[in-house]
């Protein structure tokens, strides 16, 4: 009986070390190896679109004042896991972002890994940023540069145990992160695409239309035909075509909609959804159509609603 205690000990000891191995951020980033390092020139039209298409102001701007470019942060998101406090993303040197590298900003956009090499919680939705192209997150930082810096951090997220470790968080990127850029449909045109790239990685649309798994990773075959908000109190719509979601919109009434919040049936966009609705007004047309494109081209799925809601 004792020789098996210890060869349990042992297996023990050796999957607890290979665990701690494989969920160290320096050994995760073997997987984002082939990602193209960010160059050219600096585009600040472009960052400010994939500022917009990213969604930044929604989350990060501080609460309870008018400017939606001031991002010190503070919005509290509340979730099964805990209450995270958005950071200050703001150029300021000390309390935001303003020292960063522009290798730093590439790396937690794309891997959810701060600059001092810790994991972040994926409320920040760098499952979805990890498609985008290194050239467009370099431009989106530039952009992010040139507005005002603001003087103070958010508070400290409110996260109990065993959430509140964060070298568990490793284990969940190997479920839910893999790393891998947009790649271009060769079947599909070049407004498809754009649209693909658009929705799936900055405008991170599957983040909030789709249903979770425990541990809250998006469940995969039901990407877009909707799920519960993350405070678990309402229920996000289906943005597919099936009827159950927007069945019968046309590409057209979809763009429109991304401009104005204005539905085909004349209600209006209302709660968080107003905030979207506020970023995408602020692409191009030609952005706002090629996402509208995709959306409506999207596999047809029935919503599934939890008991009760």
């Amino acid at each position: 009986m004792a020789k098996w205690i210890g060869r349990l000990a042992a297996l023990a000891i050796l999957g607890l070390a290979g665990f701690w191995l494989v969920t160290e951020p320096a050994v995760q980033r073997l997987w984002f190896a082939s990602a193209p390092a960010a160059s050219g020139e600096i585009d600040l039209a472009n960052g400010r679109t994939m500022f917009f298409a990213g969604g930044c102001a929604s989350c990060h701007a501080t609460p309870g004042q008018g400017d939606r470019l001031k991002l010190g942060g503070g919005l509290a998101m509340h979730s099964p896991f805990g209450t995270f406090h958005t950071p200050n993303i703001s150029p300021h040197p000390r309390d935001g972002i303003g020292a960063w590298s522009v290798e730093s900003f590439v790396t937690a956009m794309r891997e959810g890994v701060s600059p001092d090499g810790r994991h972040y919680y994926p409320a920040f939705p760098y499952s979805s940023y990890q498609r985008m192209k290194a050239k467009d997150l370099a431009d989106m930082f530039a952009f992010i540069k040139t507005l005002p810096p603001v003087e103070g951090r958010a508070r400290d997220h409110e996260v109990g145990f065993p959430f509140n470790i964060r070298r568990l968080l490793g284990g969940w990127k190997l479920l839910h992160l893999d790393g891998r850029l947009f790649a271009a449909d060769p079947t599909k045109d070049a407004e498809w695409n754009r649209g693909a790239y658009l929705v799936e990685g900055a405008g991170h649309c599957a983040e909030c239309h789709s249903p979770r798994n425990p541990l809250g990773g998006i469940v995969t075959a039901r990407r877009y035909a909707g799920g519960m908000d993350p405070e678990g109190k309402s229920f996000v719509p289906n943005i597919t075509p099936h009827k159950d979601g927007l069945g019968g919109w046309s590409k057209g009434q979809m763009a429109d909609f991304l401009k104005t919040g204005e539905t085909p049936g004349f209600t209006s966009a209302g709660g968080s959804m107003a905030s979207v609705i506020k970023n995408m007004a602020e692409l191009p047309d030609a952005d706002r159509a090629a996402m509208a494109r995709y959306l409506v081209e999207l596999a047809p799925l029935e919503t599934r609603k939890p008991a009760g809601k």
